[in-house]
């Protein structure tokens, strides 16, 4: 069985619950780092940070956020280093975030999607895997830029 995290905030409970519900359904352990279920957490970019961290040194292969819009989120995780977040709106968008990017945060927005379709744009994201072949330089490139901004800043 893999286990995914998950984390939302307090817009978006109803449907992190629904997703996580789902992915128990596919036979997935579920960890919440919402500020539901972890009171210490109580804001998005607390949860994001958290969350993509613990997905950062390895604890987890991927992960699940979810705000109002996505953005948010987004914005938080792709702070951590090595980390790749993408707001996904429809399929298309979270299985290209998969295979030609690589991420392993994918980010939903409960004001934007709703159920069934986010229940949808989870089983895309988690049927796709990276395909490599062009698309590695172009993963590799953001890596190199990631590096750089870490030793402008150190």
């Amino acid at each position: 069985m893999s286990t995914i995290a998950i984390g939302a905030d307090d817009a978006a409970l109803e449907l992190k619950n629904l997703i996580k519900r789902h992915l128990e359904s596919l036979h997935y352990e579920v960890v919440d780092y919402s500020n539901d279920a972890r009171k210490d957490l109580p804001i998005y970019p607390d949860i994001a940070w958290s969350l993509a961290n613990a997905i950062s040194d390895g604890k987890f292969a991927r992960g699940i956020l979810v705000c109002g819009t996505g953005i948010g989120m987004a914005i938080v995780a792709n702070k951590v280093p090595g980390i790749r977040a993408a707001q996904c709106h429809d399929t298309y968008s979270a299985e290209r975030a998969r295979k030609s990017n690589n991420a392993q945060v994918m980010t939903l927005g409960a004001r934007v999607v709703g159920p069934e379709l986010a229940k949808s744009i989870v089983n895309a994201w988690l049927a796709s895997e990276f395909e490599g072949g062009g698309s590695t330089e172009k993963v590799e490139k953001i890596g190199f830029y990631e590096q750089a901004a870490q030793n402008a800043c150190s």
